[in-house]
């Protein structure tokens, strides 16, 4: 089995990195911001307010499905897509603890 450097760090920073890498796209900054205005949205409906192809709009919704920022029900022949409220909340308390960090250690006199 292959081994990670990644596993050597810390579990937060990990989680981190994995939501870094689900929000590291405009278009999935878009579909999360679409998904809080409307509650929960049908793939289309996504696909209608993003200038990109429905099947690009689909790769981007199985980043954010498996970084577990979003949930998808089968609703008939359609997906329905909805954030995952647990999900988004760690994301917001890893992301404030780590910003708080980084401003408390900011030195003004630094370059």
């Amino acid at each position: 089995m292959a081994y990670s450097k990644a596993e050597e760090f810390k579990v937060t920073d990990q989680s981190l990195a994995e939501f870094a890498r689900a929000l590291a796209h405009p278009a999935r900054i878009a579909i999360l911001r679409t998904l809080a205005n409307r509650k929960q949205c049908i793939c289309g409906e996504i696909v209608e307010v993003l200038p990109l192809a429905q099947s690009t709009v689909s790769q981007h919704l199985k980043a954010l499905r498996e970084a577990g920022l979003i949930t998808g029900e089968i609703d008939g022949p359609r997906l329905c897509y909805c954030l995952e409220a647990q999900a988004v909340q760690k994301l917001a308390t890893t992301l404030e603890k780590f910003v708080s960090q980084l401003r408390e250690a900011v030195n003004p006199e630094c370059c």
